[in-house]
């Protein structure tokens, strides 16, 4: 958003002083109703005014949209749909290898882990815990705070309810407007990080959280995989967990 806000200003302040005196004073009393708005506004005003052509404006749409694709994921207001649904979802629609568990694989399962991933003779353990990078100083909703990959705003991630005895294997899946990363992880690996904060709620013994922020990202790089690779970061995850 930020960028298209200096894109538009930038295209306004050419306007000769009159348009643009005349622009800003409809932009001051405007008033929003879906599915009209003030960019809606200050495009078809730039279009009015022969500033820009139609060819012009479905350029700045397409740069838009490629750099907002995955905005559509901050508008998810439940955590338990962002998390449960989408996020487990989106691992399973990259990798059909990965399955919900049922008793059938797994005798003593109860909701302790996400996901399965047969492989051999194993049955790897698999949680997926997922977060959005957003504007740490700000307080709006999320898909307004929603943060670029190159933004060099402060953000934060908060990995939760991570219970390291429960599963094998993490995947952890951080989304901005414009990307989305994987890290896998074995269960050891986060447990003994050294952001890995125990205890985060009283009385639930061994469930705690980990924060990812602009300050300590990198370090989590060694564990970073393209979409393409999650059956094979997780099978190796696995091996490291179990000193194979």
């Amino acid at each position: 958003m930020e960028k298209l806000d200096r894109e538009l200003e930038k295209l306004i302040s050419e306007l000769a002083q009159d348009k643009q005196d005349f622009l800003r004073e409809r932009l001051n009393d405007l008033v929003n109703l879906y599915p009209f708005n003030e960019y809606e506004y200050i495009i078809s005003s730039l279009l009015g005014f022969n500033k820009i052509t139609l060819e012009d404006y479905y350029q700045i749409r397409n740069d838009y949209i490629a750099r907002n694709m995955f905005l559509y994921i901050f508008e998810i207001a439940s955590p338990r749909k962002f998390g449960e649904m989408w996020a487990q979802g989106h691992i399973r629609e990259i990798s059909p290898s990965f399955i919900k568990p049922i008793k059938k694989y797994d005798e003593n399962y109860n909701g302790q882990y996400d996901l399965v991933f047969p492989n051999e003779d194993s049955l790897i353990k698999v949680e997926v815990k997922a977060s959005r990078a957003v504007d740490g100083n700000s307080e709006e909703p999320l898909f307004v705070k929603a943060l670029s990959y190159d933004s060099d705003k402060h953000f934060w991630m908060n990995f939760q309810q991570i219970k390291p005895a429960c599963a094998d294997v993490f995947i952890w899946v951080a989304v901005w407007r414009d990307l989305i990363k994987y890290w896998v992880l074995s269960s050891d690996e986060v447990k003994n990080n050294p952001y890995y904060s125990s205890g985060q709620h009283r009385g639930n013994t061994g469930e705690g959280q980990l924060h990812i922020k602009e300050d300590n990202i990198k370090d989590f790089e060694k564990y970073s995989v393209s979409s393409d690779k999650l059956r094979e970061a997780t099978i190796d995850a696995y091996k490291r967990q179990m000193n194979l």
